[in-house]
């Protein structure tokens, strides 16, 4: 979830990213952390379905995991609209929400 408000907060900065190969870089090393951690999730979310110790789908992992790697790009090349944005934002957020609720 922190990693999720620190993205948002990213696109809020709304910096004009420069278009060079050391943006592209910086950019990079800032999401590897969050796509490895994404994947680990996703593996754990899709372990407690199996078990059936969520009511979540599947595909409601998969669709999350796809809009949060949409966010880290749209996060930092600020390439869509700010509703579009927090749409995508507010998809991501409610499904951490469920998980943790449920786990806990």
């Amino acid at each position: 979830m922190h990693q999720l408000n620190e993205l948002k907060n990213t696109y809020e900065e709304g910096k004009e990213p420069a278009k060079d190969r050391a943006f592209f870089l910086y950019v990079k090393q800032e999401t590897e952390p969050i796509f490895h951690l994404l994947d680990e999730w996703e593996a754990l979310a899709i372990d407690l379905i199996n078990k059936k110790q969520i009511s979540i789908h599947e595909q409601q992992i998969h669709a999350t995991k796809d809009n949060m790697k949409k966010l880290m790009m749209h996060s930092y090349y600020a390439d869509v609209r700010k509703r579009r944005y927090m749409d995508i934002y507010k998809s991501c957020k409610y499904i951490f929400n469920q998980l943790l609720k449920e786990t806990k």
